[in-house]
């Protein structure tokens, strides 16, 4: 086995964004040619089809690759197990991961000047390999979504075409369209994925105008694409001029059995200001809508992240720390994550390893949230408002915890519906699981107590009393 130094590595990696010399690439690739023979652990092939293989060309993080006949092209581009082979020698030697694309001679030679021009085109878009459907936490409320996605991913252009997904912002949308990608080019690496934002696609029309090309290039780009991936397409609302060139290039990829998959934050029959007919062809395929994500759904999506950190393993986090974050941030799965990352950089700085319910309630305090019932005062509005202010959530004011904080929290609560609404004790217990009337007694009594000798209680009762009236 050769030893490939880091100071090559480094040369390399300085050369490629400059154009390697042919000595230096053809000594690189016989070195990855040698780790590729031994993985594919099969003379024959290997002869027939890649001993006089050749690199063309690299450009930004794809190279190019001529083999010796438009067999070998079809064996690499339909094979995974061979090109997952070839693309792991390329990482092993050069220690960065490459695309990898194959050309014959002819091809190489007819295709290099016209292939350095695509590149151009769509350099936004690209596939996170982080966001698939293995760490996509599924619920009731995105089922029907990831199903859909999945099946869109495993037979493109044959199931539903367009495939259009809807939701609220932050709750899976742009996961679900980079985990079919992913999904694509790991069963078949040769087709051609483009993953953009609407944004991308106006950008796109734009530089062609102001380059003073035909769209029509751009529109013959997009016949090219296998698979094609819009987010955000709201955005493209008013936008007279692109939403035609949208229209042509939809017509294209959807006649030529393409598969189409869009993203919005609204059904396509709420769009306002996109053209009735691309409307229309939204339409015609499947339609799917996420929904607002459930508590539990939420404290598992906040486990698997923990438990895909590796640099987690240290920290313990509490149940209860868990169900705050989720009751608190289940309308944005994308809020939901930025906040479990304040509660681990909080821990952090206090050099704490375990999680509990006090350190997530301070480290969240300062971020907007809280769940409001907009209707007539009761029992239910005032426990919001409580929960609110000791930055818990209504679920754990009124569940079983025996934390400290938790427990004068729901004291206060119990105070307040009695003393403002008058409810009856039964009544009180009821809104907090079914607690006898003499628990709620104590609870009261407690808090008239600190009223009489605690300033600290006395501020509390006034800022809440002063929250519910002005609710």
């Amino acid at each position: 086995m050769f030893t490939w130094s880091v100071e090559n590595t480094i040369i390399f990696n300085v050369l490629k964004t400059m154009g390697l010399s042919v000595t230096e690439i053809k000594n690189t690739w016989a070195k990855i040619l040698e780790v590729f023979k031994a993985r594919l652990n099969d003379e024959n092939t290997f002869s027939m089809f890649f001993a006089d293989s050749y690199v063309s060309d690299i450009v930004n993080n794809t190279i190019k690759i001529v083999l010796n006949s438009s067999l070998a092209v079809t064996l690499c581009q339909n094979k995974a197990q061979v090109y997952e082979n070839l693309k792991e020698a390329v990482l092993e030697v050069m220690e960065t991961d490459f695309n990898l694309e194959f050309y014959t001679s002819d091809d190489n030679l007819k295709n290099k000047n016209v292939s350095n021009k695509k590149e151009e085109i769509f350099k936004s878009s690209y596939l996170n390999s982080n966001l698939n459907f293995d760490n996509f936490v599924i619920g009731t409320f995105n089922r029907g979504a990831a199903q859909a996605a999945l099946m869109t991913a495993t037979t493109p252009g044959k199931m539903f075409n367009p495939l259009f997904i809807y939701s609220d912002s932050g709750l899976g949308k742009t996961h679900l369209l980079h985990a079919i990608g992913n999904c694509v080019k790991k069963s078949n690496p040769g087709a051609k994925v483009i993953c953009i934002t609407s944004d991308d696609f106006f950008n796109e029309y734009v530089k062609s105008l102001s380059q003073g090309k035909d769209t029509n290039q751009l529109r013959d780009y997009c016949k090219t694409i296998d698979v094609f991936l819009i987010d955000d397409i709201q955005f493209l609302a008013e936008k007279n001029k692109t939403q035609d060139l949208f229209y042509f290039v939809f017509n294209d990829l959807i006649k030529e059995s393409k598969q189409i998959v869009i993203t919005s934050d609204r059904e396509p029959n709420e769009l306002k200001g996109v053209a009735d007919r691309l409307v229309s062809r939204f339409s015609n395929g499947l339609t799917v809508k996420i929904s607002d994500p459930d508590v539990d759904t939420c404290v598992e999506i906040l486990k698997k992240k923990i438990h895909a950190n590796s640099d987690l393993k240290e920290l313990v986090f509490d149940d209860d720390a868990l169900s705050l974050l989720a009751d608190k941030f289940s309308k944005n799965i994308r809020e939901l994550e930025g906040a479990l990352n304040k509660v681990i950089f909080q821990a952090i700085l206090r050099h704490v390893n375990r999680i509990d319910l006090k350190l997530t309630a301070e480290a969240i305090s300062t971020i907007s949230g809280g769940k409001y019932i907009q209707d007539e005062l009761n029992e239910k509005k005032i426990i919001n408002i409580v929960a609110d202010y000791y930055n818990l959530t209504p679920s754990v004011l009124t569940g079983k915890s025996r934390h400290r904080q938790v427990s004068i929290a729901r004291h206060m609560a119990m105070y307040l519906i009695r003393d403002v609404l008058d409810y009856p004790l039964k009544k009180i217990g009821d809104a907090f699981g079914g607690k006898d009337h003499t628990t709620v007694m104590n609870a009261i009594t407690n808090v008239n107590k600190m009223l009489k000798n605690d300033p600290s209680t006395q501020s509390a009762i006034k800022e809440l009393k002063n929250r519910i009236e002005n609710r």
